[in-house]
């Protein structure tokens, strides 16, 4: 058989299922036949392929030798080349998922911060840099995780009609938050 009998399924051209007996399929085929062809309105394109299901499917040597092909298609080894696009990441595109990376961006750099202020020394700024950086990551990330949550809830919820409190409202609290952990670290 050609190969693009092959990637046609004749049984759902005719809306039979596959252990249908002959009888049904030539029931079903002269149905569809009078309702689709071109002298009744019918479109000629559907026509032809109710016509080549039929031919394929009507006759059994040819049904027996359509149906081997299918399975023999369906059985195909996997193919063992690496796959194009990249392997999931291990935290899902979900708000849970971007939450806690996140915090974990965020617990992460709090934490060297903490311990590069208990074991400064004077050339460790570049660490203290560095730390101070993974924080305003972690910081950026929860912004984005607002964003991703209040673009997931329905148009006619009352959070988008209020952006710019929102805006504040995470602003404030993020500085609020970054006095505090000032006062903290001078503290200790």
């Amino acid at each position: 058989m050609r190969s693009s009998e092959e990637a046609r399924n004749y049984y759902e051209i005719l809306g039979s299922a596959e252990e249908a007996s002959q009888e049904e399929i030539e029931r079903l085929y002269k149905r569809l036949a009078i309702r689709h062809h071109p002298d009744r309105g019918g479109d000629a394109e559907f026509m032809k392929a109710i016509n080549e299901a039929y031919r394929v499917l009507g006759n059994e040597a040819t049904r027996r030798a359509y149906d081997a092909s299918r399975k023999r298609v369906d059985e195909a080894p996997l193919s063992i080349t690496p796959p194009l696009s990249p392997p999931s990441s291990l935290l899902p595109n979900t708000l849970l998922g971007r939450f806690s990376g996140a915090l974990f961006f965020l617990c992460g750099g709090l934490l060297f911060l903490f311990l590069v202020r208990i074991y400064y020394i004077r050339f460790m700024w570049p660490i203290l840099l560095l730390a101070v950086l993974i924080t305003l990551l972690g910081v950026w990330k929860l912004h984005e995780v607002m964003i991703f949550a209040r673009n997931d809830l329905p148009l006619s919820h009352v959070l988008h009609h209020y952006i710019l409190a929102q805006e504040c409202a995470f602003w404030f609290i993020a500085g609020l938050s970054a006095y505090g952990l000032f006062l903290f670290l001078t503290a200790i």
